[in-house]
């Protein structure tokens, strides 16, 4: 993990850099927020920010953010003020160190602030043979393409071949091609000059620049414009890049891992992808199995998540009833493992007593897991006369709801319906509707226009925008 500290050094906060070097963070430092942004800028990236609490907060996120950089933050402080404390979090850091601190939080912050616990976890042997598979090619510098339905754990799989590669020990960086506008998107991979555009006030080093000697990963690289393909398969062929207003070519070394929810050779098909770049990706397709084809890894991953979330809540890990683990089992997991995973950490929550039950273990919209339609048992639909009476009767209300509206109102229902159900999450939501996240972003961006709240990302929280 790469750490920047931010502030002055004193006595406190070196010995704060020795314990999270001690737990395996490589340490930069400076000593003034903007040089915090400058150096961000300059490709020397991080993965995380430890800022003292007497800077502006604030604007060091703002200045950041300007810059499409987005990297947490934990403030830090000598005299425990507890007013200069709740301003840090409230200004948008996601945590606080008293100083001098204790190795144990201090670990604690570096471990949940970065997130690094994403372990492959798998006991069914559909996902193991896979594993086999990029075991087998880890050490290779052969580009690999990750293919599966959205929440299969794609990005888990591009992070464990980096950590099994030959760079292990040089930068991972991730580019999601779909969260990002086409006109933005060639400057976030290849940098940009002072003055290349407007608003380009200082050179920007991009993402092929800070990935190198380690690895790029290019994620949703489907929904990346077809113009811009052109300059990624030179990029890759040639090992040089372009910087936007650039007069030379810049030697990088990186490997490229690419991932895809879609049919790639469909999307050849249709002319919206270039055939000699998804030769040029596709050097090794890792294709992971949905949650459904691999039921055997329900089980461990739910008790997987379960310890995860009980340590990050500071709760007791309960033990998965038998009755919930049948549930789960007989679920199908549209949203496969990303799904699970929500599942379990409101399951972790809502808990009472000394097991986790089937009570606990609840849909996005509340519901208790066994009402959802569609459960499975021995690879059949599980329903019953009653359930099936009332679904006809709900589907004939909605029917009727219908009529009388506009298509643009059913889609515009439709679309936000579908967007809170999936709690926000644009790509799980592009992939139940069967359009493009860029259909998607485009469209919540008009009825935002319109003053419509478009659910906030990764929460059933509203927001005015829909970035």
């Amino acid at each position: 993990m790469r750490l920047l500290v931010v502030g002055k050094i004193n006595g406190q906060l070196a010995s704060a850099v020795k314990m999270a070097m001690a737990h395996g963070a490589k340490v930069q430092h400076v000593e003034r927020a903007d040089q915090a942004t400058e150096q961000l800028r300059r490709g020397q990236g991080a993965d995380l920010l430890m800022v003292d609490y007497n800077l502006d907060i604030a604007g060091l996120i703002a200045a950041n953010e300007a810059e499409r950089i987005f990297v947490p933050v934990v403030a830090c402080g000598v005299d425990n003020d507890a007013d200069k404390a709740a301003a840090a979090i409230r200004a948008g850091a996601k945590e606080f160190i008293p100083l001098p601190p204790e190795a144990d939080l201090i670990a604690a912050v570096l471990s949940a602030v970065s997130d690094d616990e994403r372990p492959m976890i798998s006991a069914d042997p559909s996902m193991k043979g896979v594993i086999q598979l990029a075991d087998q090619v880890a050490r290779s510098e052969a580009s690999i393409l990750i293919t599966g339905e959205s929440g299969v754990g794609k990005e888990v799989m591009a992070r464990y071949l980096h950590s099994h590669s030959r760079r292990a020990d040089r930068p991972f960086i991730s580019v999601n091609c779909a969260a990002i506008p086409d006109n933005l998107l060639e400057s976030e991979l290849f940098g940009h000059e002072k003055g290349a555009f407007t608003g380009a006030l200082a050179r920007r080093i991009g993402k092929f620049e800070e990935a190198d000697g380690g690895t790029l990963l290019l994620d949703e690289i489907s929904e990346m414009d077809v113009r811009l393909q052109a300059k990624l398969l030179r990029a890759i062929q040639e090992r040089v890049i372009d910087r936007v207003g650039g007069t030379k070519p810049v030697p990088v070394n990186i490997r490229i891992i690419a991932t895809s929810n879609r049919d790639l050779a469909k999307s050849v098909a249709e002319g919206v992808f270039r055939e000699d770049l998804l030769y040029r990706l596709n050097v090794v397709n890792l294709r992971l199995p949905s949650l459904r084809e691999r039921p055997g890894d329900i089980a461990v991953l739910a008790d997987h998540f379960v310890k995860k979330y009980a340590a990050a809540n500071g709760v007791p890990v309960r033990p998965i009833s038998a009755d919930a683990r049948r549930a789960l089992t007989q679920h199908r997991w549209a949203g496969n493992v990303r799904e699970l995973e929500n599942a379990m950490h409101r399951a972790v929550l809502l808990a009472v007593g000394p097991e986790i039950d089937v009570d606990a273990i609840r849909l996005p919209d509340g519901q208790p897991l066994g009402s959802a339609s569609g459960g499975m048992q021995g690879g059949a639909p599980v329903a019953d006369a009653g359930v099936a009476a009332r679904a006809v009767q709900a589907a004939d209300a909605v029917s009727r709801a219908f009529v009388g509206q506009t298509v643009a109102a059913m889609e515009k229902t439709l679309i936000l319906d579908t967007l809170t159900h999936c709690l926000g999450n644009r790509t799980h939501a592009a992939t139940i509707l069967g359009i493009s996240i860029r259909t998607l972003r485009n469209k919540l961006n008009e009825y935002a226009d319109e003053g419509t709240p478009i659910p906030a990302p990764q929460s059933g929280v509203a927001a005015g925008h829909a970035a």
